[in-house]
């Protein structure tokens, strides 16, 4: 089942959302957004009528959560789950997807400075699709979303990579969002 717990006191529900994360996580999430409230037939585990979900991202490289009962599971590989936890997964994983245009989610998964390569996977692990390479750098830059840095990583073979950062540009009237063009399969 998915962490939970209500809120303590005069605690906000975005204040217990981070703990409930950092407690199950033993990290802060890296994004954390409220995806919705949950209240019909699909009861939650504890019998309570009303749920409010939160979706909360970390990097790729997080460590495993310890300590308890936690674990990853692939979207793909999900156990069984109460049937209002599984409406609220699919509602974040919507959810999450849709902000992808206009909310900086996949630069809050990476460390400051970051290889485009990396930055494409990972929008490819959240939009569960891979991305056509010469159209994802257009459209970074059309956005203005990175900067080249001086540095440059070596990878494993070929040539070196250069190091980008987030800095967006601030940009007079009209931001556009970044659309990507997808590989079909």
């Amino acid at each position: 089942m998915l962490p939970w717990d209500g809120a303590r006191g005069e605690e906000s529900l975005e204040n217990a959302a981070d703990r409930i994360a950092r407690d199950a996580l033993g990290v802060a999430p890296a994004w954390l957004e409220q995806v919705g409230a949950f209240g019909n037939a699909r009861r939650h585990p504890a019998e309570t009528d009303l749920s409010i979900a939160y979706v909360g991202l970390v990097p790729v490289d997080a460590p495993e959560p310890g300590g308890g009962e936690e674990a990853w599971f692939a979207l793909s590989d999900l156990p069984v789950l109460p049937p209002r936890h599984k409406q609220v997964i699919d509602a974040a994983f919507e959810l999450t997807r849709s902000r992808l245009d206009y909310v900086p989610i996949a630069f809050r998964l990476l460390p400051p400075t970051f290889t485009l390569s990396d930055l494409q996977s990972i929008y490819e692990i959240i939009l569960g699709r891979r991305l056509h390479k010469a159209s994802f750098r257009r459209a970074l830059h059309a956005a203005w979303l990175v900067e080249p840095t001086d540095e440059w990583r070596t990878e494993q073979r070929g040539r070196p990579a250069q190091l980008f950062r987030f800095a967006p540009r601030r940009r007079r009237a009209n931001r556009r969002g970044v659309r990507f063009e997808l590989l079909a399969g």
